[in-house]
C-alpha cells in the first residue's frame, strides 16, 4: 500500500492545451524573417512586372530639359606684357653704376647704368691723335702737290713727278677720312657706356650688378628686361587644329589664375597666328588674347586657365548627347506609324505613357548636351532611346558623339 501511494504522488499533472490562435502567433514569430522576405519579393515583382502603370519601364528614356547652353574651347597660357624690350650693351667693360632696380618705372632716355669709361676714353684719345696726325700729313701732301703743279706748268719738272705728288696728296686725304671714321666710332662707343631706356615702362628683370664685367665681343648681352605697359597684358595659348576652326578675332574670353581662385577675369581674342607647331604629334596654333590690367593685379608669368566662348544660347530645349544615338525606330514604333520618319529628322518621345514622333532639328551642341529645335516639345517629355535590355543599334552604326555643327568637343 505504501508503494502504490508513492507512485501516484510522483506523477506530474498534464498541462492544459493552448488555444489555436496562440499557437499560430508563436509559429509566425518563429518564421518572421522568411515571411518578411516573401512579402518584399512579392511587392518587388508587382512593381517590376505588374500593372499598366509600369509600361514606361519597358523603355530607356532621357529627359528633355530647358536651360542655357555654352560652346567653349579651353586652353592654358602664360600672362605676358604686350611689348617687352630687352636692353643690352654694345660695348664691353665693367659696370660702374646702376640707377634702376626691379620694378623701377622708367621713361624713354632715362639712364639705366654706366660702364667704366676709361678704356673707351683712351680709345677716343688715340683715335683723335691719329686723326690729327693724318690731317697734318694731308696738309703737307697738299702743299707738295700745289708746288709740283706750279713747277710742272713752268716746265721745270716732269709730269711724272707732278702726278706722284698728286697721288701722295690723295692718299693723305683718304687717310684723314679713315681716321675721322675711327674717331667717330670711338666717340660713339664711349656714348654706349651710358645705357639708357629705349621706351617708357617698368623694369621687370635686372641681370647684372655693379662691378660685373660685360663682354660684348660676339653677341649683345641682355642687361634689363623692360615691360612697356603693364596695364595692357596678353595671353598666348595653344589651340589644337580640331578647335581652331571655330575661333575668330573678337570672341570673348574668361580666365582664372591660381593667385585669385575665386575670381574670373575677362579678355578678347586679338590674333590667331598662322604659324603652326607640333606638340606630342598634335598640330597647334597660337591664339593671342588681350587682357585689361588697369589695376595691375595680374603679374607677368602667371598661368591663365582660359575659356574661349564660341557661342551661347539661353533658355532652350536640350538633352544629353546619348539621346541622339538611336539609328532606327524598328521594334519600338509600328511601321505604319513611322511613315518615312528617320532618327535624323524625328524624335521618339514618351508622352502620356505613349511613344510619339515629332520633327526636330539639332542646334548648338557641346560635349555633353545638344539643343533641340522643335515647336512640339512639351515640359516633361522624355526621349526614348530603346527598349530595356534590347540592343537597338549595332556598334558599327553608332553615331560619333561630338558637335554636329563642326565645333569643338569641349
Amino acid at each position: 500500500m505504501v508503494r502504490k501511494t508513492t507512485k501516484k504522488l510522483s506523477q506530474k499533472p498534464t498541462a492544459p492545451k493552448r488555444p489555436w490562435y496562440r499557437r499560430l502567433l508563436s509559429w509566425l514569430w518563429a518564421k518572421r524573417w522568411w515571411i518578411m522576405i516573401l512579402i518584399v519579393a512579392t511587392l518587388g515583382g508587382f512593381f517590376i512586372f505588374g500593372g499598366d502603370e509600369n509600361k514606361r519601364a519597358e523603355y530607356s528614356t532621357v529627359r528633355v530639359t530647358r536651360g542655357d547652353l555654352r560652346q567653349v574651347v579651353t586652353a592654358t597660357g602664360e600672362i605676358q606684357p604686350v611689348n617687352t624690350v630687352n636692353v643690352g650693351s654694345q660695348v664691353s667693360g665693367t659696370i660702374d653704376n646702376l640707377y634702376v632696380d626691379f620694378n623701377s618705372t622708367v621713361k624713354k632716355g632715362d639712364i639705366l647704368l654706366t660702364i667704366e669709361p676709361s678704356v673707351l676714353q683712351a680709345t677716343v684719345d688715340e683715335s683723335r691723335a691719329s686723326l690729327d696726325s693724318a690731317i697734318s700729313q694731308r696738309d703737307l701732301a697738299k702743299s707738295e702737290y700745289n708746288r709740283s703743279k706750279e713747277l710742272y706748268e713752268a716746265d721745270i719738272i716732269a709730269r711724272s713727278e707732278m702726278e706722284q705728288a698728286e697721288n701722295t696728296y690723295k692718299q693723305a686725304e683718304a687717310s684723314v677720312n679713315r681716321m675721322q671714321s675711327q674717331y667717330e666710332r670711338a666717340v660713339t662707343n664711349l656714348g654706349y657706356a651710358t645705357i639708357t631706356s629705349p621706351v617708357n615702362g617698368t623694369v621687370i628683370s635686372r641681370k647684372v650688378d655693379v662691378g660685373q664685367t660685360v663682354a660684348a665681343s660676339f653677341q649683345t648681352p641682355d642687361l634689363f628686361e623692360i615691360a612697356e605697359d603693364l596695364t595692357k597684358m596678353q595671353i598666348e595659348t595653344s589651340v589644337s587644329e580640331a578647335d581652331i576652326g571655330v575661333i575668330s578675332d573678337g570672341q570673348p574670353v574668361t580666365f582664372t589664375v591660381d593667385a585669385y581662385p575665386t575670381e574670373t577675369f575677362e579678355g578678347v581674342v586679338r590674333q590667331i597666328r598662322l604659324s603652326p607647331t607640333v606638340t606630342s604629334n598634335v598640330v597647334v596654333y597660337t591664339v593671342v588674347i588681350d587682357v585689361d590690367n588697369t589695376d595691375l593685379r595680374l603679374k607677368p608669368g602667371m598661368t591663365a586657365f582660359v575659356t574661349i566662348i564660341i557661342s551661347e544660347k539661353e533658355n532652350v530645349w536640350k538633352a544629353t548627347n546619348s539621346a541622339f544615338l538611336v539609328r532606327s525606330f524598328n521594334g519600338i514604333i509600328d511601321e505604319a506609324d513611322i511613315n518615312g520618319a528617320t532618327p535624323q529628322t524625328h524624335l521618339m518621345l514618351m508622352r502620356d505613357d505613349k511613344v510619339v514622333l515629332i520633327p526636330y532639328q539639332k542646334g548648338l551642341s557641346t560635349a555633353t548636351e545638344t539643343e533641340i529645335i522643335s515647336d512640339e516639345i512639351q515640359m516633361g517629355d522624355r526621349i526614348v532611346t530603346g527598349r530595356v535590355g534590347a540592343t537597338t543599334m549595332s556598334s558599327g552604326n553608332q553615331m560619333r558623339m561630338g558637335n554636329p555643327m563642326g565645333g569643338p568637343r569641349r
